[in-house]
């Protein structure tokens, strides 16, 4: 029999958690639509401080296929997932199933099918989202914006809710990233893909834990992970305000030398150049800074997460497996040290 295996992150999400968990064993039952395969549904809880902890172990206890991650920290949705991810044993893995339900849990039998059929890697595309103008505005501009600037085909409206093959999966886990776009990830490692679009549902229960900076700070993520177009437009920027400031003073001296009387005006010329230079050096550097710092981040080679336990699963830190490159690589150098 052939495993799926699901990913849900969580964070604070006492309200969704049960409901997510019994729409993925109704998919699994005796009379559902998956019943020739076997579940794996991994939580991967983000120190949770509302009882959520408390529901899983509570769940798990009576479920052996349902295992849990429980993080000492809150170590972003990106970092646990990731973690969450590289625990999987299925043939398939489903990346991302938010306990919310806001990515229907009834579209897994589609990607199923497809994923038996040969696809490698069936990704869903959020064409409809059942959320405010204002954000599907910005969430369209952001996709728009990293597909024009990446090296690689970034898919539009496609985020981690995406079902891998196992030799997918291998690739993807590979990465050693100390914060993955997960996204990004798997549609750089190529393969098959087949893009099913969906209706992004809105939240019924709970609140949102996305705000606006972390949102910013994902964006910035993602931009900066797969691509330097940031660093030449400094570049080009740099050079055409330069020759611009060139021609600027080409122009005022040949006024003051032809016309004196109309040629700019010295204080008021230095005090906008000042502060127009001085705004556009910030923004550069700041640009600048965030590649140095996810440089920083990475070189120092911290933990993606810590763990503090682990439920239905190995309750150790995951061993190197033939499967699982990464782990294969930090055995090697505990045994070397």
């Amino acid at each position: 029999m052939k495993t799926i295996s699901i990913i849900s992150p969580c964070w604070n999400e006492a309200d969704n958690v049960e409901t997510c968990r019994t729409a993925v064993k109704a998919l699994f039952a005796a009379e559902g639509p998956l019943a020739g395969y076997r579940c794996e549904h991994i939580f991967s809880d983000n120190d949770s401080s509302d009882g959520t902890v408390e529901l899983l172990r509570a769940m798990a206890a009576d479920d052996p296929d349902m295992k849990v991650i429980l993080n000492a920290r809150n170590y972003g949705p990106f970092r646990s997932n990731f973690n969450a991810l590289c625990a999987a044993t299925g043939d398939a893995v489903l990346v991302f199933l938010p306990v919310d339900l806001q990515d229907p849990p009834e579209m897994i039998v589609e990607f199923v099918r497809l994923w038996e059929s040969g696809v490698e890697v069936v990704a869903g595309a959020r064409a409809n989202r059942e959320e405010s103008l204002l954000l599907r505005a910005c969430r369209g501009a952001f996709y728009r914006l990293v597909r024009t600037m990446s090296e690689i085909d970034m898919p539009l409206d496609v985020g981690e809710f995406q079902l891998l093959d196992r030799k997918v999966w291998r690739a993807v886990i590979s990465h050693d990233d100390h914060y993955p776009y997960i996204r990004g990830i798997i549609a750089s490692v190529g393969f098959r893909r087949v893009i099913v679009p969906y209706t992004w549902a809105a939240r019924k229960r709970g609140l949102s834990k996305n705000n606006l900076p972390r949102l910013i700070d994902q964006a910035l993520n993602g931009i900066i992970s797969f691509t330097n177009v940031p660093l030449r437009l400094c570049t080009m920027g740099g050079i055409i305000l330069a020759t611009l400031c060139f021609l600027y003073a080409f122009v005022a001296i040949g006024m003051w030398l032809i016309v004196p009387s109309h040629a700019p005006r010295g204080t008021m010329t230095l005090i906008v150049a000042l502060f127009f230079l001085s705004g556009v050096q910030m923004s550069f550097l700041g640009i600048l800074g965030e590649y140095v710092t996810s440089i920083h981040s990475q070189v120092r080679k911290r933990p993606l997460v810590v763990e503090r336990e682990r439920i239905n699963m190995d309750q150790a830190a995951p061993s190197a497996t033939p499967d699982n490159p990464v782990h294969a690589m930090l055995q090697k150098l505990t045994d070397a040290a």
